[in-house]
């Protein structure tokens, strides 16, 4: 066992060829030959999980078919290793006067992932508190042994591990069961015999003594103060996780150590002020084979360690000897209940991922799932014995022996010192290739070159066709009904599961401009600082028992048929089970009526929470902070979008959670609150079963009276208001009873598009790549053609150019709702040469370099998107927040049916084309000569 990465190479590998599907990256072509909702594969610390879903029957036996082949008969090819893996090869792999270096997607991917230094705490910490097996080992790979991997090892790895006797076959959905069992046995298992497979993990000896480690990482360059970067955890290690009531218990208990204000952990460590926020995979982590709990705090100083871990020591204590309040019992369970109700799109990836663990140790996933025998179960044992889980705090927590002090602090020459290591090991491999090796690496680059630039011929694959696609949508019955006066409800009666869900979007069209930055940190502090007679611990409480949750949100809503109109505001979302209706908008009504906003140290608290949250997002979401940079100097709305969502918004949160004063802060809530909540610039919509949906007419309508007498001074609308009902259709899905949607719709008439260029420098050892261009909006033919441009152009040129040739983990196109289309990189070795790959994608469209059959397969895969299942809360939301009704929706649909050849090359051309439509471009990584000397760049 080592740390190269084998079985996450191998997950990768495996998808590039099989023996009846001996293409190049079956899976990749498959994603543009099916109606799939879902594919993708994972490889955990101990198991590889291959998922894929569809909604169309044949379908599924096709992707069945690719993935039991792929996984039990993969070609596994030298060529595909050195891609997936990593290889030597020349920087410029046709001149071998170039220097060699390291190149490979899963070498790039590790990167990436390790520039996260939440990642490498959580990876050093599983290592050093289950050192005797597996769990010892990066199972992705560190980025330093990688290299160190073999193709033979690789097969070796393939021939021990996939064969069916060690493998697990999971199902979930309306699709007849005896079918999926016929095709897994008849195209896999009957073609092994059973083997015992020498793959069970032994269980972790424990220890005698406690133990510590410290480790270092990067400093957060967007940290003003470097001496508050240390993180430091107390982990325990806990039972074998197929004891499957000792973990539930556990879980829970875990839950309530740590879940939310009222929990003893938050108080003490949170509320201490010694740091930002609890540190990395906190709580109980039941993806080994024995469970562990972690709890610690990031953000803090050096010195204050040791008072973190008494801190710990003493809150045990404390447990043990007071125990925990019944009502936050009873809010955990009530948590359980509406979750088991709670129906999301991707209900079956979550239960596969539920039990893959405890199944992979032969635990029993069918009791694994009976929850409710579990509850009852524990509400038994607590009966019984009132300090049940106070034993159980002693027990795991305070007489463990095996429990592991890990602490993480900054090193300045971090970055250096991992590209120091590196490129000694590349030294080292160079210095011991023979002549005869540089030729062959050479040769080998070329002939991986060739092989990446070829037409492939992928007919061996099974695929639908675009008769396959149903022509029409089902529509969806909505009702919009007058409360409270005038604020329109969309009502939308779905089979809820006994759930009922509530959202009301408040128009902040009329805010003051210098308030608007606030927006966000007002959103996340909301429903957490206490309403009404409440305080901030007594309102989590009521949150928790009562409802799903409770949440506020800034939304940029583009208009459907302008690029320069779009609406602004805040989704306030929440759920519960139809018996804790009336409590719920009770919450809602103080907390639109009167939220407190006097809390100054809690506010402290949850500002440098969300703070952190936010720069620890960055290495996994530089992508998206690309191309939303790229795009905001294209339209009206892209400013106010980097402003709520992009890194001017990180950095913002950052400078607020360093200052010393946070008074003037505090003050601008209220006058946010002032423009915000109330009755004006408000509409509500509800989705719930039909036998509810009068009960929650009465309550919601309650509810908004009781809001009624807080209206702002009716002032006239500022003159870029425009108001816009959304289509309703004439006697069709939408039946309106004399009332409808109202949007109040912002415009600039003096905006001017223009070009801008950022590089955001940060210590990463990969880019992301973001350009941005300004196209049509949605009900312009062009928009679907560019639609099917993007998915086209992502497949059959982008990915060969980004992922194979260049080795990045990720790339492609897109284009958003509100007309932006964009191209995008993710963890990518290339900066510049990425911006070059974009602009041949560009000339390749317009010379429409592509044939019927990809332009059939990328109409395939949009509409795999345009299909996805909504789950029945969501059902209504497109017309409730943007305004589309199914009328539109169907006309875009016949608008994507007609995209043709020339359409392409005609949008390609008209808008992509060099000096066609304004682009905006950013980057996001380490420092770059190339951009660092050209002027029209902007360095951040």
């Amino acid at each position: 066992m080592d740390s190269t990465g084998v079985p996450h190479v191998l997950e990768h590998t495996v998808l590039c060829g099989s023996q009846k599907y001996p293409c190049r990256d079956p899976f990749f072509k498959m994603l543009n030959r099916s109606l799939s909702t879902f594919m993708n594969a994972f490889t955990a610390s101990d198991y590889t999980l291959y998922p894929f879903s569809t909604q169309n029957p044949k379908d599924f036996q096709n992707l069945l078919s690719v993935y039991l082949d792929a996984t039990f008969f993969p070609c596994l090819r030298e060529l595909d290793f050195w891609q997936e893996g990593w290889r030597l090869e020349h920087e410029n792999p046709s001149d071998p006067q170039t220097a060699l270096t390291f190149k490979g997607v899963v070498f790039n991917e590790m990167k990436g992932a390790f520039a996260d230094n939440e990642r490498v705490f959580s990876q050093h910490l599983q290592n050093l508190l289950l050192p005797d097996h597996t769990y010892a080992v990066v199972s992705g790979g560190d980025p330093l042994c990688i290299p160190d991997l073999t193709w033979k090892q690789l097969r070796h790895f393939h021939a021990t591990h996939y064969h069916p006797s060690n493998a697990r076959f999971f199902t979930y959905g309306s699709f007849p069961l005896e079918q999926h069992l016929k095709q897994i046995h008849e195209e896999a298992l009957s073609k092994f015999q059973k083997i015992e497979p020498n793959t069970a993990v032994p269980p972790q000896k424990p220890w005698d003594k406690p133990r510590e480690f410290q480790i270092t990482c990067a400093p957060d360059s967007l940290a003003a103060d470097s001496s508050k970067q240390t993180t430091v955890s107390v982990s325990f290690l806990l039972p074998d996780i197929t004891d499957t009531f000792e973990a539930f218990t556990l879980n829970l208990l875990s839950s309530l150590l740590i879940g939310g204000p009222n929990s003893p952990f938050y108080k003490a460590l949170i509320e201490s002020g010694l740091g930002t926020d609890f540190s990395p995979d906190v709580g109980y982590n039941g993806h080994t084979r024995e469970a562990y709990f972690s709890v610690g705090l990031q953000g803090m100083a050096d010195k204050d360690v040791q008072t973190v871990r008494d801190i710990i020591d003493r809150t045990l204590e404390d447990v043990i000897a007071k125990g925990f309040e019944g009502d936050r019992i009873e809010a955990l369970l009530h948590k359980i209940e509406i979750q088991m109700k709670h129906q999301s799109v991707s209900f079956g990836l979550a239960l596969t991922s539920y039990i893959a663990s405890c199944w992979n140790h032969d635990g029993d996933p069918v009791e694994l799932l009976q929850l409710g025998r579990h509850v009852a179960q524990f509400r038994q044992c607590l009966k019984e014995n009132p300090k049940f889980l106070q034993e159980k705090v002693k027990q795991y927590f305070k007489n463990n022996q095996h429990k592991l002090t890990l602490s993480m602090t900054p090193d300045d020459q971090y970055s250096e010192k991992q590209t120091q290591m590196e490129t000694e090991k590349l030294k080292r491999k160079v210095s011991s290739l023979s002549l005869e090796d540089k030729q062959q690496i050479y040769q080998k680059g070329l002939e991986l070159q060739t092989q990446q630039s070829e037409a492939h011929d992928a007919s061996c694959l099974p695929a639908l066709k675009v008769s396959d696609i149903e022509r029409s949508i089902p529509f969806t019955e909505l009702a919009v009904v007058p409360a409270a006066g005038d604020v329109p409800v969309q009502y939308c009666a779905q089979p809820t599961n006994g759930v009922v869900y509530f959202r009301a979007f408040c128009s902040l069209h009329s805010l003051p401009p210098e308030l608007g930055p606030y927006v966000p940190l007002f959103c996340s502090v909301l429903t957490k600082l206490g309403c009404g007679s409440l305080d901030y611990r007594q309102q989590a409480q009521q949150i928790e028992l009562k409802t799903g949750g409770m949440s506020a949100a800034p939304h940029v809503l583009p208009d459907n048929s302008q690029l320069d109109t779009y609406e602004q505001g805040v989704l306030c979302s929440s759920f519960c089970l139809d018996r804790n209706l009336p409590d719920m908008m009770h919450l809602w009504a103080d907390i639109f009526n009167s939220p407190c906003f006097e809390e100054e140290e809690h506010f402290r608290v949850l500002v440098k929470m969300a703070a952190q949250e936010l720069s620890n997002g960055i290495p996994d979401s530089g992508h998206l902070y690309a191309s939303i940079c790229a795009s905001r100097t294209l339209t009206p709305a892209g400013d106010l979008q980097e402003t709520f969502s992009g890194m001017e918004q990180v950095r913002l949160m950052k400078s607020i959670a360093e200052m010393t004063d946070i008074t003037p802060v505090l003050k601008k809530l209220p006058r946010i609150q002032k423009y915000l909540l109330n009755c004006e610039n408000m509409r509500c919509s509800v989705n719930a079963t039909p036998q509810q949906i009068s009960q929650t007419e009465r309550v919601v309508g309650e509810f908004l009276r009781s809001l009624g007498q807080r209206r702002v001074e009716q002032e006239p609308e500022p003159p870029q208001v425009v108001q816009k009902p959304a289509p309703t259709g004439l006697g069709s899905s939408t039946h309106s009873s004399g009332s409808q949607v109202l949007r109040k719709l912002i415009t600039d008439p003096t905006f001017r598009p223009c070009q801008m260029k950022t590089h955001f420098l940060f210590p990463f050892p990969v880019n992301y790549v973001g350009e941005s261009v300004r196209t049509a909006p949605y009900t312009d033919p062009d928009h679907a053609s560019l639609k099917i441009l993007a998915s086209l152009m992502t497949a059959k040129f982008l990915h060969t150019e980004i992922r194979e040739k260049g080795g990045a983990y990720g790339g492609g196109a897109k284009i958003s709702h509100n007309g932006i289309f964009t191209f995008y990189s993710y963890r990518d070795p290339r900066s510049t040469e990425t911006l070059q790959a974009f602009a041949e994608a560009v000339d390749w469209a317009r010379s429409g370099r592509f044939s019927q059959q990809d332009i059939d397969e990328a109409k395939l895969s949009v509409f795999s998107h345009v299909d996805a299942p909504v789950a029945p809360s969501s059902k209504g939301m497109d017309h409730f927040l943007y305004g589309l009704s199914d009328e539109l929706k169907q006309a875009h649909r016949e608008q994507l049916f007609a995209v043709h050849r020339q359409g392409l090359m005609d949008v390609s051309d008209r808008y992509l084309g060099i000096g066609r439509s304004p682009h905006g471009l950013a980057l996001l990584g380490p420092e770059n000569m190339k951009v660092a000397n050209d002027p029209s760049w902007i360095l951040r």
